[in-house]
């Protein structure tokens, strides 16, 4: 691909980066990523992949803009109440980057659709609020060995992590959490949310998801980033590989 005048001016942060280049922007520009859900985390992520130049991004969100999603989701405003915010989101990625094509998809994401919503993306970023949605699109991914970014946040806390679970010594996100997670699903209208660290760990996923396309620094897979803003404390683990779990074992066996 060769870049534009003016994509060679608006990208030139990222083209003078030894680790990204014209070559690693020509890969942005060519990519197709799919996010699912377009609240907390999702909105950030959005703004700055489509500001990075990432070529097409599928948005997958049956929900509406509300009121009280403008405390933290900053790719919306108050003329967007009521709108769906998948379609809220084309527009304001049109108004970002005209390089940039996203495509609202208005559904939720399930077991029997997810299949169909994410093949042929290169990167899948999960902010989505529910443990069935997280498991449904992790099994997929590692069916379809698509590298999946998940991030979600608490009151005052996050996690990121990239799973590549088909790969022989990296998990996936069922082997983290199991097949039936210990607590039940909570959201920011129950518990409440600084909106703030909905932009850190948002930003932070769209940066994965940047370092999937054009690989550069250390290898994230493998490892969760665990956020604690009330102490301002950050820490990176390591996730082991369950050698028994049912999505990725068998796929990640030497043949």
């Amino acid at each position: 691909m060769t870049l534009s005048d003016a994509q060679l001016e608006r990208y030139a942060r990222h083209i003078i980066l030894k680790e990204i280049g014209g070559a690693g922007q020509a890969r942005l520009l060519s990519a197709q990523v799919a996010v699912i859900g377009a609240g907390g985390i999702g909105s950030p992520a959005i703004q700055y992949l489509a500001a990075a130049g990432v070529g097409a991004i599928r948005v997958i969100d049956d929900d509406l803009v509300s009121l009280s999603n403008l405390q933290r989701q900053t790719l919306f405003g108050t003329a967007d109440i009521d709108r769906p915010k998948a379609e809220a989101a084309m527009s304001a990625v049109a108004r970002l980057n005209p390089d940039v094509k996203l495509v609202p998809i208005n559904l939720r994401i399930t077991r029997d659709n997810a299949a169909d919503l994410l093949r042929d993306t290169d990167v899948i970023l999960d902010g989505c609020d529910n443990f069935d949605t997280r498991l449904a699109v992790s099994d997929i991914a590692t069916h379809l060995r698509i590298p999946l970014i998940s991030a979600a946040v608490g009151q005052f806390d996050g996690q990121l992590a990239v799973y590549r679970g088909w790969e022989a010594d990296k998990p996936c996100y069922r082997c983290f959490v199991g097949n039936d997670p210990a607590r039940p699903d909570v959201n920011c209208s129950d518990q409440g949310v600084v909106g703030a660290l909905t932009g850190i760990i948002g930003s932070m996923a769209a940066l994965e998801v940047i370092r999937a396309i054009c690989p550069f620094g250390d290898d994230s897979a493998g490892k969760v980033l665990l956020a604690d803003t009330l102490s301002l404390r950050f820490r990176t683990l390591s996730l082991p590989k369950d050698p028994a779990c049912p999505a990725c074992a068998a796929l990640s066996c030497p043949a």
